[in-house]
């Protein structure tokens, strides 16, 4: 999800309060199990391809987020991939050190990201990954390289997405995203592709 092009992000809503801006776009008000049906209550449906597979979720996540400058990003497909409630996560160091993490809403991450993808380009990919599964829940390492433009020789940014999933028997679901850019002092181990 882009660590650094997302520092932005971090200085344009640290003025929020905690809790204020973090409540869930969609209200939680079906029990778990009735969410998760193959489009959930307040969200656009998913394309059947997207959803299908852990491969194609996570394709469809690093495709939505992806394109050249100036480009408007499909966010209904955004939308889609999510469970109702769903976090993104990114981490963050700031220059006296102290390491936080801001959590966000779907919304959130597309009310201020949009901007900022748009602006500058935004191009991620997946380079390596690591996955833990368990029934119908699954934990994903996905190390990912961040360019400007999709030509460009090196990244700007990589990092590891840490994406939780759920499979609801159709269909998967992104249940959150937790990302740290990769930093001079904190270089991404080799079993995360490093």
């Amino acid at each position: 999800m882009g660590a650094v092009w997302f520092r932005s992000v971090l200085m344009a809503c640290a003025w929020v309060p905690a809790g204020i801006a973090l409540q869930p776009a969609v209200a939680q008000t079906a029990p778990a199990s009735a969410r998760t049906a193959a489009s959930a209550p307040g969200l656009p449906a998913a394309r059947p391809a997207d959803v299908a597979s852990m491969d194609a979720i996570l394709g469809a996540l690093y495709d939505v987020i992806s394109g050249p400058k100036g480009q408007k990003r499909d966010w209904d497909r955004l939308r889609s991939l999510f469970v109702p409630g769903a976090r993104l996560i990114p981490v963050h160091a700031g220059k006296d050190g102290i390491v936080q993490a801001r959590v966000l809403s779907v919304e959130d991450y597309i009310r201020l990201g949009a901007p900022l993808l748009e602006k500058e380009g935004f191009f991620e990919r997946e380079v390596h990954r690591t996955v833990d599964r368990y029934g119908h829940i699954a934990q994903v390492f996905s190390t990912y390289e961040s360019r400007h433009a999709a030509n460009d020789a090196k990244p700007f940014q990589r990092g590891i997405n840490s994406i939780q999933l759920l499979f609801d028997g159709h269909r998967w679901w992104v249940v959150t995203i937790y990302w740290q850019g990769e930093r001079p002092d904190l270089p991404i181990p080799e079993q995360y592709g490093g």
